[in-house]
Order: C-alpha cells, then sequence, then structure tokens
C-alpha cells in the first residue's frame, strides 16, 4: 500500500483524504487517448489535488469516491459545453435541457447524486467559484428555485482534470457541498499549445453550432508560467414544435397574422458565447510560490415563450376565459364599448369587432397583435472571476493564503411582447431589468505533521474562510413594469411573460460569514486510515452551524479496500433566495397562467405562509470498496444523504378573490392581477441513497490498445416529510422520480499508430415525465427507458493535426413522444423533461492543431 510519504513542501499524502473527501475516489475515464504514450501514462496513476489540505495521492488511495476526468477524456463528446462533457463522465452527475424555462434556459441546472445544483460545491484550482446569478424557478423539479455556479462558461480547452467527489464535504469546505464537490484544474504549461475548430448540427438541418478554441503556455522567466485558453461559440435555436391546434383552427378562419408555428419548443440562439481563461504561476524561491488565476466571459441568448392566443388570453385579451373580448376605454368607462364576442372562429371578423375599432374611445390588444403573439425571452451573461495568493513553507508549516472576487450578471430583456396596462400606447420590446451575484472570499490554510503518542506522521491542518456574497436586482426599463392608465381596467400590469423590476423590487442585498476548520488524519495501523474534520461557521443572517466529518479506509488486501465515510452537512439559504423578485408564466392542468415569485417575507408571500429561510441540514453515510488487479480497476461505493428543512420553491398557490380585501390591507397591490404565488420554503425533508460503479479496464485487442469504461449509477430519492399547503403531490413525485433511478454508460476506446475511436452507449432508466411543469394528468407519464450510441473516429494526418468526426446519438433515438391529448397542444412533440436530447441525433467534425 502508499505510505505517507512529505512532498516538497512536506506535504504527506495522508492528509489527502481529507480533502479528497470531497473530491470522491473513482476513476472515470471515458475514452482512450490517441497518442499511445499518453494513454499508457493514464493508466499508471491517476492524482487529485481536491479533498484534502495536504499533497495530491492517488484516487484508488482515497477513503472516499473521486472521479478524475482528463482533459482528452472531456474532448470526446460532439458538445463543447462542459455540463454535456460531465454528464457521460460521471455516474450520478444529470442535467436537462430547458425550453420555456425563463432564466434557467440562459443556465442550465445540474444535479449530483440526486439533489439540485446548489448543494454541489464548485471549485476552480481548489478556490471556491462564485454562484450564478440566475436562479432556476423551473428547473425540471429537483432544481426547482436552486442557484448554483455556472459551470458551462468553463472550456474543456483550459483544463488540466476535473476532479468530482461524490461525498458529502461540508465540515471541511463549508455550505453547498451535501452532494460533493467538484474542482476544475486549470492548464500550468509553460510551453506549447493547441488550436482547435469544431461544427456540427442535429440531423434535422438545425441547431448548427460553431466553436473556436485554443491554448497557448508561456514561461514567466524560468521560475513560472502563464497559461492562456480561450474559445468562442455559437448556435443557431433548435424547433421541434408543431403548430398548436389553437393557433391552426384561427388562421384557417382567416386570421392571417398567425406565425406557424405559433410556439417553439427547442434550444435557445447562442450568440457571441466567448470566455478567456488565465492561469500563472511564479516561484520566488524553493519554499514560496505566487499564484494568480481568473475569466472573463460572456454570452448572449435568445428563447421562446408561450404563445399569447388573441381570444383568451387572460388580462391581455379576455377577462372570462375568452368569452368576450377585453375591451379598453380611453375615458375610463368600458360599458361605452359594448360587448365583442371573443368565442367565435375570428373575432376580428366579428361587426362588433369592427364597431370597437372604429371607435376611438374603445381598443383592444388585438389591434397590435391582431394574431396573438410569441414573446421572445432575451439574456446576457457576463462573468468574471480573479484569485491570487502565496502558498509555501514556513518551519514545519505548509501554508496557503489567498483572496479572490467573483461576479455574475444576467441582463434580461423580452421582445415581442407587450404592458397591456399601457394601452396601444405599449411598446413590444423591453428590458427587463438584471441579477447580479457577487461574492468575495479570504482563505488562510495551514498543515504539518505532528506525532502523538507512538503515531507519527499524522496530518494536521487547520485554517480560516472570509466569505461575503451579494445578490442585486437591477432595475428595468419603466415601461417593462409600470401601471399603466388600465391597469385598473383589467389589463395586466407590465411586460406580459416577465415582468420588469421595479423600484420596489430593485435594490442590493448582502451578507458574510466565517467558517473555521481543522481535520486530522493518520493511518493507525500500515492498512488502517482514519480521519477526522470539524468546521464551525457564523453567518450574519440566521446564526451558526457546527459540522464533522469521519473517514476510513482499510486495506485487506494488496488488490482489495474498504472505505467509509458518515458526516453533517449544511446549504445556507443564498441570499438571492431570500430576496428575489420575479414574474414566472407555467402550465397547471394545461392552462397558462402567470405567477408571482416573491421573497419568503413578502407581504403576499407572508400572507400565504413564507416564513424566514432556515439553512438545510444533512446526514450522510457511505461505504464502499476498491478492486484493482493488472488492468482492471472497479470501485463500488453506495451512499445515504438525509436533507432536512430543504429550500425549495413552493407549488402555485392561487390568490383567491376572497382574499384580495385582505391582500390589500397588508399593502399588495392589484392583487386581483395576480394568478398564483410562489416563493421559497424550507418544505421538505427527503432521504437520497445511491450506488456508483466505476470500472476500467485495458488491454492489448485488434492490433492496438483497448480501454472499456463503464459508470453505472442508482439513485433513489424519497420525500419523509412536507407540508401540503405550499406543496402538491405533483410536486413531490418530480422530486422522487423525476430522474432516472438507473443511468449507466460504457464506452470502449480503441486506438492504433494514428487512428483512434471512441464508442460509447449510454443507458438512461425509466423516469416520470413532465411537459411544461405539469405534473397533472394532461401533463405527465411514466417515460420509457432509452439507450443512445456516441461515436467518434480520429485521424492524425500530421504529428501535430488531427482530424475528428463524430455524432451524438448516432441512431437517432427518440425522445419520448407526448400522449394522446397532449402531443401538440401547446406545439410540442416530446417531454421536455427527459434526460437526453430530445433534439435527437447531432453529427460534427472537429480539427485539432497542437504546438
Amino acid at each position: 500500500m502508499m505510505q505517507s510519504k512529505k512532498s516538497k513542501f512536506g506535504i504527506s499524502s495522508l492528509s489527502l483524504a481529507i480533502s479528497f473527501a470531497l473530491a470522491g475516489s473513482v476513476i472515470s475515464t471515458q475514452a482512450f487517448a490517441a497518442d499511445e504514450e499518453v494513454a499508457k501514462a493514464e493508466n499508471v496513476e491517476k492524482i487529485a489535488v481536491l479533498g484534502s489540505r495536504a499533497a495530491p495521492r492517488s484516487i484508488g488511495d482515497s477513503p472516499v469516491p473521486i472521479d478524475i476526468i482528463s482533459s482528452d477524456d472531456l474532448k470526446k463528446n460532439g458538445s463543447t459545453d462542459m455540463i454535456d462533457m460531465l454528464v457521460t463522465s460521471v455516474p450520478s452527475f444529470n442535467s436537462r435541457a430547458q425550453p420555456i424555462s425563463d432564466a434557467a434556459t440562459l443556465v442550465r441546472p445540474v444535479n449530483l447524486r440526486g439533489l439540485p445544483s446548489d448543494s454541489t460545491l464548485i471549485l476552480v484550482n481548489g478556490k471556491r467559484r462564485h454562484r450564478a446569478s440566475v436562479i432556476a424557478f423551473q428547473g425540471g423539479g429537483i432544481n426547482d428555485g436552486a442557484q448554483g455556479p455556472d459551470i458551462s462558461v468553463i472550456p474543456g480547452v483550459a483544463l488540466k482534470q476535473v476532479e468530482v467527489l461524490r461525498d458529502g464535504a461540508a465540515a471541511q469546505y463549508g455550505s453547498d457541498a451535501i452532494a460533493g464537490v467538484m474542482n476544475f484544474v486549470l492548464k500550468d504549461a509553460s510551453e506549447g499549445g493547441s488550436i482547435t475548430v469544431s461544427q456540427g448540427e442535429y440531423y434535422e438541418g438545425d441547431g448548427a453550432a460553431t466553436t473556436i478554441d485554443g491554448n497557448i503556455g508561456l514561461p514567466l522567466t524560468d521560475d513560472g508560467f502563464v497559461n492562456i485558453s480561450a474559445q468562442y461559440k455559437t448556435a443557431d435555436a433548435t424547433s421541434r414544435s408543431v403548430q398548436r391546434p389553437d393557433a391552426a383552427a384561427i388562421a384557417d378562419a382567416g386570421n392571417t397574422s398567425i406565425q406557424n408555428p405559433a410556439q417553439t419548443w427547442g434550444n435557445p440562439e447562442i450568440n457571441d458565447d466567448f470566455t478567456v481563461f488565465v492561469n500563472s504561476g511564479f516561484d520566488i524561491n524553493d519554499n514560496t510560490h505566487l499564484y494568480a488565476f481568473g475569466n472573463v466571459s460572456s454570452r448572449e441568448a435568445t428563447g421562446g415563450f408561450y404563445y399569447r392566443n388573441p381570444h383568451n388570453r387572460g388580462n391581455v385579451y379576455s377577462v372570462d376565459g375568452g368569452q368576450t373580448l377585453l375591451v379598453g376605454a380611453v375615458n375610463g368607462d368600458q360599458s361605452t364599448c359594448g360587448v365583442v364576442p371573443a368565442n367565435v372562429p375570428n373575432v376580428l371578423d366579428t361587426p362588433e369587432y369592427a364597431a370597437m375599432v372604429a371607435d376611438p374611445n374603445c381598443f383592444s390588444m388585438n389591434q397590435i397583435r391582431p394574431g396573438g403573439y410569441t414573446p421572445q425571452f432575451t439574456g446576457k451573461i457576463e462573468d468574471m472571476s480573479f484569485f491570487a495568493g502565496v502558498k509555501g513553507e514556513l518551519g514545519e508549516w505548509m501554508y496557503d493564503v489567498s483572496g479572490g472576487t467573483g461576479s455574475n450578471k444576467a441582463s434580461f430583456g423580452l421582445k415581442n411582447s407587450l404592458n397591456p396596462s399601457m394601452g396601444l400606447a405599449t411598446p413590444t420590446d423591453f428590458d427587463t431589468g438584471s441579477y447580479e451575484q457577487v461574492e468575495t472570499t479570504f482563505n488562510a490554510d495551514f498543515n504539518r505533521f505532528v506525532t502523538i503518542g507512538g503515531i507519527e506522521d499524522i496530518s494536521f491542518a487547520t485554517g480560516v474562510e472570509w466569505r461575503e456574497e451579494s445578490f442585486e436586482i437591477g432595475q428595468g426599463d419603466e415601461a417593462s413594469w409600470i401601471a399603466g392608465p388600465y391597469a385598473d381596467q383589467g389589463f395586466n400590469i407590465g411586460s406580459h411573460g416577465f415582468k420588469g423590476f421595479g423600484p420596489e423590487s430593485a435594490g442590493k442585498n448582502d451578507r458574510s460569514n466565517l467558517g473555521v476548520y481543522t481535520d486530522i488524519e493518520a493511518y493507525l495501523t500500515e492498512d488502517f486510515l482514519l480521519g477526522f474534520a470539524l468546521r464551525y461557521e457564523d453567518f450574519s443572517t440566521f446564526g451558526d452551524t457546527l459540522n464533522y466529518k469521519l473517514t476510513a479506509q482499510y486495506v485487506a488486501t494488496d488488490e482489495l479496500s474498504f472505505r467509509a465515510s458518515h458526516s453533517t452537512g449544511f446549504r445556507a439559504p443564498t441570499v438571492g433566495q431570500e430576496n428575489v423578485v420575479n414574474t414566472q408564466t407555467s402550465i397547471v392542468n394545461g392552462d397558462l397562467i402567470q405567477t408571482f415569485i416573491a421573497p419568503p417575507t413578502n407581504p403576499l408571500a407572508a400572507f400565504y405562509g413564507g416564513e424566514v429561510l432556515n439553512p438545510e441540514e444533512s446526514v450522510s453515510f457511505a461505504a464502499g470498496f476498491v478492486y484493482q488487479y493488472d488492468n482492471l480497476f472497479l470501485t463500488v461505493d453506495y451512499y445515504n444523504i438525509e436533507v432536512t428543512g430543504r429550500i425549495a420553491q413552493s407549488s402555485q398557490i392561487s390568490v383567491e378573490a376572497s382574499d384580495y380585501d385582505a391582500l390589500r390591507a397588508a399593502g399588495v397591490e392589484f392583487p386581483e392581477l395576480i394568478s398564483a404565488v410562489t416563493f421559497y420554503t424550507n418544505d421538505f425533508d427527503t432521504t437520497t441513497q445511491g450506488v456508483d460503479v466505476v470500472a476500467s479496464y485495458t488491454t492489448e485487442m485488434l492490433s492496438g490498445d483497448a480501454k472499456f469504461s463503464l459508470a453505472y449509477g442508482w439513485t433513489d430519492t424519497s420525500v419523509d416529510k412536507y407540508d401540503p399547503e405550499t406543496t402538491d403531490a405533483g410536486k413531490v413525485r418530480r422530486l422522487e422520480d423525476g430522474i432516472p433511478a438507473h443511468r449507466a454508460t460504457l464506452t470502449w476506446g480503441q486506438s492504433w499508430d494514428d487512428l483512434s475511436m471512441s464508442v460509447r452507449g449510454n443507458m438512461f432508466g425509466e423516469y416520470y415525465a413532465t411537459h411544461a411543469d405539469d405534473t397533472s394528468d394532461w401533463g405527465s407519464e411514466v417515460a420509457d427507458a432509452a439507450v443512445t450510441i456516441d461515436l467518434e473516429v480520429s485521424y492524425a494526418v500530421l504529428d501535430n493535426l488531427t482530424v475528428s468526426v463524430g455524432a451524438n446519438n448516432i441512431f437517432d433515438q427518440e425522445a419520448q413522444k407526448l400522449k394522446d391529448g397532449t402531443l401538440g397542444e401547446l406545439g410540442a412533440v416530446y417531454y421536455e423533461s427527459g434526460p437526453f436530447d430530445y433534439n435527437g441525433g447531432f453529427y460534427y467534425g472537429r480539427v485539432n492543431y497542437r504546438f
């Protein structure tokens, strides 16, 4: 077995296990490097820096499960999105497409081990990554209301490797590490580089995507380096839509202003998506090292919304379900405008409508949008970060002192919409405001080796972390939020579909916290490793918390070792979750409703049960084994995570007419224009358990080198407790069954002298499918299991020039189609909540030049 050995800086591999517990200890290589020497080197040993306050160690010697995905592994994918790359590499990591999901279209939420994206801590070079400003209001059940980091801004070309700890680690790293930790390690070469151009599109002929990326390593004198990576991407929108029956009927009746399709289900259009990462380091002397890294990123996206029917859309075209048209009166007396029937094939052809248009005192929104309208949601994401620090050796102590800041700003807009309360004077394009998340972190970490009694080389680490984070809502233009002169006549207030942030919503909220930790790790015998970590944190808003973690590993034979961990953890509610304001359009029982998202202490939310948020608390247990024999590497790990007071977005709570007077008295304006309200609440107690199996085997085959890799995950979540006043059974069903319980990938990588190939099979088990977040019988069912196949072939034209072609979902496996009665009703064909891309097969080509 590996013994404790000090590195150049006197750090023992023993103490790694403590911080490694953050990353997990499993090998998950899913592709075979074309270069034979690289492939052989990868088979020797995988080394991680995540999960420890001390020196890196082999992942096979870690007491907790860790996946390490190399830069080459990430590239074996048609997508250049980091999320898609990781989904095929980590057994319990999942994500889904987010069409017509407001801000979640801009930052796609993910989940690890069946928990939301903000339950996984993200690090870059071992330092905490700031979270995104976007909150996933429609996050597919598990991620409803989650606010995690935006890992899609991290380009694969910038990475040396990704380390994924699949184990709770709040006792080591603080809030958010309930499910695990992901560490993105940036390249640190001082020479060489690469340029890559990729292009592809879906079999349907849309969604064309182009990516250009490059990396270069430069020396910083003889004692340092600067490594620069850049990526630029664009992607066309996709559409997997059919014409809505209601729109088709109105068009057939003679309305020539109806678009076909009236509503689009598909990926958003991505423009000017660029990111630059810089990593640098400099050795002042043998004992002192300076480092700095950071990024600047930006992208723009345009996605679709729901179609607004020109006969019956509430508070725009009608207030009685489409029986009559909503007609406004300039003089304020609507009775002078008469009644215009709307329950007709084409309201524009009726004499009542013609008479209304002829009266200068009367108007309807049909005069601006006679065929109805489908707003387009636009957004721009701007992301930046900078960290710097110094680490080295001071006597018997190793130290690492650093500070950094990061920000993520999402600016929102709405095109092709209306502020109906402004009447015919309404603009159609709006700047609706922005969210901005800013985080500042300072760390001081210390570790050394001590001897206690007869136990030598005990790794002891301690440190302190101070963090401040703020969430700011930026005000939209006045037309996007103002209550126009016709609000009291029943017309909707603000830009319809996504109301702008007004002065009452705009503002900045912040909090700070201080964390102190200590961890100890030692071999009690030659074969038995034991670790303990303890962390205390104090938050300026809700108080303090104390958490611990125990890890153990026993080496039974040269080939077999057992490992286990037990920990408590917590996740603090984000400042955004405590203070966010928004308007969300969603489907309930097939009907389009507009829901106001309010802070839990807002008068509207408080009226329906909103309370001050408290931290989530968790208790985790895990056990598994590692088996290594010749070229076979196998890990099996069981985990059980209990979370109490889980923070989530409540279900839509209807605002009843009987409550209007009480709501007005509480300070709520125009409650009659609010269909429903939702807010954040500590609403759930859940238990998530599962098994992760990861294996790899290398051999010589077909006159070349072959590697077989398996990653399998079983995940089961049960809701132990919830409040039926704020959560419905459908939301519970989505939490329990919204992702496949069984998921696996099996990869065969084969390489010869100049030719290499990778074939990957992806299995997705049954899951509870929902359409448009509707959990009624109309919009949900249990979806079938499915298998997709990915293929890539690479050929080294020259020593430094490689051409690759491939396809994701090469056999064009179809996503689950909507059931009869739902298919096409809202223009959709497939359940968009599925675990794999509903757009179908995607083929691509890539050229890589290395220097």
